[in-house]
């Protein structure tokens, strides 16, 4: 009778060995000077380059120990099934693998390689270290399981007489020192080269398959036989023989069914999610051949034809010697000797040969896979200088840095002995990797980018999805505590390289799926179905020089309430002059500022001849669909120095890379003339309103301190000041028009932000007592504010001697003539436009400096205590270019010295009383 080995005792995952021939894996990273000796070194093909070692690493030590465990648990039926449904999630994952490897040149690093150049650097990083660590323990894994078996045959016994080949000490550190033993050869292996492992990978092949034909030939062969049963203390059952009938039709139809019971070797009951997580844990090593991509001749090729061949071939011998098994031993012997196929072998030692040799194999296979990868992440510097000690290669390419500090972790995990913990934790970590691979398959699917069309074309989302689905069920199948471990860990990881890590300019398939997902739900957004219930602003704000507008920048970030923000700029000259686009070199400073800003916008900068036609332009295509600007602000037209709100140095930091991007103009100094004329910035105005547009004019914004006023330090929330009127028409008592409705709207949209959540919105009923009640104007107007479930605090202002200056009779102009006029434009009604806003006043010329300079005090006087920005009424621009001077020069001395102020025109409904 052949020795027992105890290696069941360990549910070993299969190895997935990363790179295995080759010392080549710098294509990971930036080519280096090592690119020319790797290209020579692509000698593999289909059969020495991805068939051999995914049979290696599928057939392992499974084929050996685990056959008799599943068939004897489960029986015939139900272990078919289990390969059935275990070789198709395995199919489901080699398929996205093969489309990954056959779409463009795919370089050293397997699977660390396919996840992060679709996934990015910090998907792909974290999969990538936990495929090291999984490669590190399960050398362990495999080192810990040849020393017990070497124990379990050669060792001497504890209670037994030793037989004269039993002479080896045993005890924990006489298996440590074995252990290291044997690890040190692997070391020796990969430290030489792993050449000598693609040389020595046939010859294992050749023992392994030789092993198996005896095996096979043994259950034609061997008749008869009555097979002593290890001895075990953890059941209750008393028998020591079990029987091997040889092929026959009896022993066949008893195994046919299931019937599971206690496993001998750890003393739990078995159960069909138990024995199925057993054998899938055999079935994987699909990637063994894939992550030897930068040592094939032709990748593309190879690996679709070598896997899958490989793949069919263990499925084939796993469903032929699971039906020879259950057609030749009896129930008993498959269930209380998981090593039987050694009992009944022509020459038992044979299958002992056929074990040491396999798990000798995995173990450097995982070595040196570990190193591979360890290599590939240091080459792309995820951690910073964390790993840079693993980039060194010798002169012949072997990252012998990589190698020797995978040796010494598989080293020091070595040391904790007995490993089952360990192994159920790799085995999820595997299937972590292979879910990767379908996740990073399906997303380039997805993704519908015009340069993924694999060659392979067998796979559709669809089989992405089962793949993904099937590996997760897998993980949370064996253990769902690993599981949900293992996730924490990949994002914690993700986190870590995420902030210690460099931008990669891989590509992010990520990019690729928003703009897919935003395309089509932009061809949703209907402009004909938008309602006054769904409005939000939507703005466009021109920004002549960043610099002096971070603070404007930032307030209207605050106000677009989850709207389209646009940020335009018009850069003066023509295209016919110039031999490039000068603008392209300017976004990556935009974006940039965007970002250093922390503010959600866009960025639309256009060339024109004059600032009016830029702004006509943006206007006109800035937005897509149903997402384009339906405000319009600038910033105020006056003498006012501008002020650099980014700093002295001339850049905007970046704020991804930390490092400084193109340089901003300088701000303009007070003696330089303004490139922007009076004429043209009305002209610019009512163009915005002919367009359908909304206008507002920021004043003073550069004033406005951010943390000052809306700081958790302020005892009190900052309050927003409220003039619905248009205050130059004074002869206007209505407060219930667009313009009107749409500021208070506006100041109801910053009060609901985040960030002003704690303002308090102040409105100033402005009155004439010898026309109408205060008390029934502020009646009527808090019945309107309630109707609009806006919350704001109403004071009457009764304004009779500002008003009375305005009718008083102009300098140098009198009689009775004059006194008809006033009092003919006194009782016309509000000048208003199609949509009932207000136009500029008939009047205008007509409103005295001491009048507007009265309403500008009166709107100072009663700003305490002192609002953080106030809202005043915009008149629309006269129709009359002549006039654009005068009403430049009255807003500005309505607005002087009121602080951050915001003047409103709009135009569109904007509120609603309907549910």
């Amino acid at each position: 009778m052949a020795e027992k080995t105890p290696l069941l005792n360990y549910r070993l995952p299969a190895s997935s060995a990363a790179p295995i021939p080759g010392d080549e894996c710098e294509g990971v990273g930036q080519p280096s000077a090592t690119d020319a000796p790797r290209s020579a070194a692509r000698k593999l093909g289909v059969m020495f380059g991805v068939v051999i070692p995914t049979l290696l690493s599928m057939f392992s030590v499974v084929v050996f120990l685990r056959i008799g465990f599943v068939v004897g648990q489960a029986g015939l039926y139900h272990s078919i099934i289990m390969l059935l449904v275990a070789y198709f999630i395995i199919t489901m994952t080699v398929l996205s693998i093969c489309a990954i490897s056959t779409n463009g040149a795919l370089e050293a690093g397997g699977a660390y390689y396919m996840i992060s150049r679709a996934l990015g650097a910090e998907f792909g990083g974290s999969i990538g270290i936990m495929f090291f660590l999984a490669n590190v323990c399960g050398c362990a894994l495999y080192v810990l399981g040849l020393v017990e078996a070497i124990v379990s045959s050669f060792g001497v016994p504890e209670e037994s007489t030793a037989g004269f080949h039993q002479m080896l000490p045993t005890g924990y550190w006489w298996c440590l020192l074995y252990g290291t033993i044997l690890l040190f050869l692997c070391f020796v292996v990969c430290l030489v080269g792993a050449h000598i492992y693609a040389k020595a990978t046939f010859i294992i092949f050749i023992i392994v398959l030789t092993v198996l034909a005896s095996i096979v030939i043994s259950f034609f062969v061997v008749g008869h036989t009555v097979v002593i049963l290890p001895e075990t203390s953890l059941t209750n059952s008393t028998r020591r023989t079990a029987n091997y009938t040889g092929l026959w039709l009896g022993t066949l139809k008893d195994n046919l069914f299931s019937n599971y019971t206690v496993d001998y070797t750890t003393g739990s009951v078995m159960s069909f999610a138990r024995v199925f997580a057993v054998l899938f844990n055999g079935c994987t090593g699909i990637m063994a051949g894939s992550n030897m991509s930068g040592d094939l001749k032709n990748p593309g090729f190879s690996i679709p034809r070598g896997t899958l061949a490989a793949v069919l071939t263990t499925f084939i011998a796993y469903n032929l010697l699971s039906l020879l098994a259950a057609g030749s031993c009896d129930r008993y012997l498959l269930q209380r000797d998981y090593s039987f196929l050694g009992d009944i072998n022509v020459w038992p030692p044979m299958v002992t040969v056929g074990i040491y040799s396999s798990a000798m194999s995995a173990a450097m296979s995982n070595l040196i896979g570990a190193s591979r990868i360890l290599y590939a992440l240091a080459k792309d510097n995820l951690l910073g200088g964390v790993l840079a000690p693993a980039r060194r290669t010798s002169h012949s390419g072997n990252p012998w840095v990589s190698v020797l500090i995978s040796w010494l972790l598989v080293q020091v995990v070595l040391f904790a002995g007995k490993l089952n913990t360990i192994a159920g934790i790799v085995t999820i970590f595997f299937l972590l990797v292979y879910a990767a691979v379908n996740l990073a398959c399906l997303a380039l699917e997805w993704a519908s980018a015009p340069n993924f069309r694999p060659s392979f074309r067998c796979f559709t989302w669809h089989t992405c999805t089962l793949g993904i689905f099937g590996c997760l069920v897998m993980m949370f199948l064996i253990s769902s505590i690993h599981a949900f471990a293992s996730i924490a860990f990949m994002l914690l990881l993700w986190m870590l390289i995420h902030y210690l890590g460099p931008i990669s300019n891989w590509g992010y398939v990520s990019q690729a799926l928003i703009f897919h997902q935003v395309r089509k739900y932009l061809l949703l957004l209907d402009v004909r179905k938008d309602h006054v219930k769904f409005w939000r602003p939507q703005v466009l704000l021109m920004v002549a020089n960043p610099r002096t507008c971070t603070s404007l920048m930032t307030f209207i970030n605050d106000l677009k309430k989850s709207g389209l923000y646009v940020l335009g700029h018009v850069k003066l000259g023509l295209l016919d002059n110039l031999p490039t686009d000068p603008l392209q070199s300017s976004y990556d400073s935009w974006l940039s500022l965007v970002d250093h800003l922390k503010i959600k916008a866009f960025v639309n900068l256009t060339l024109a001849d004059s600032v009016r036609h830029g702004v006509q332009n943006l206007l006109f295509i800035s937005g897509f669909g149903g997402m384009r600007p339906n405000t319009l602000v600038l910033g105020f037209y006056d003498d006012c120095t501008p002020e650099d709100g980014l700093g002295s140095d001339g850049s905007c930091p970046n704020a991804d890379s930390g490092q400084q991007s193109i340089f901003f103009p300088r701000v303009r100094r007070p003696d330089e003339p303004k490139y922007l004329q009076e004429g043209e910035y009305v002209s610019i105005i009512a163009d915005a309103v002919k367009m359908g547009k909304n206008v507002a004019l920021a004043r003073y914004l550069n004033q406005f301190n951010r943390e000052e006023v809306l700081g958790l330090q302020s005892s009190v929330g900052p309050f927003v000041d409220l003039w619905p009127l248009n205050l130059l028409h004074p002869n206007s008592h209505g407060y219930v028009n667009i313009c009107s409705l749409f500021l208070l709207q506006l100041a109801c949209v910053l009060q609901e932000s985040r960030a002003w959540n704690r303002a308090r919105l102040r409105l100033f009923l402005c009155v004439e007592a010898g026309c109408t009640l205060p008390e029934d104007e502020e009646e009527k107007l808090q019945k309107m504010l309630k109707e609009l479930r806006i919350s704001a605090q109403v004071q009457t202002v009764v304004w009779d001697q500002v008003v009375a200056m305005h009718w008083q009779r102009q300098g140098g102009r009198g009689g009775e003539e004059d006194f008809l006029q006033n009092d003919e434009m006194r009782s016309r009604p509000e000048d208003e436009n199609q949509d009932g806003a207000q136009m500029f006043p008939y009047n205008a010329s007509h409103l005295t400096d001491e009048y507007i300079c009265a309403v500008n005090s009166l709107i100072c006087r009663h700003g305490s205590p002192k609002p953080a920005v106030r809202f005043l009424y915009l008149p629309h621009p006269p129709a009359d270019t002549s006039r654009y001077h005068a009403y430049l020069r009255q807003v500005d001395s309505l607005s002087r010295d009121l602080g951050p102020t915001l003047l409103i025109h709009g135009i569109t409904h904007v509120v609603t009383t309907d549910l």
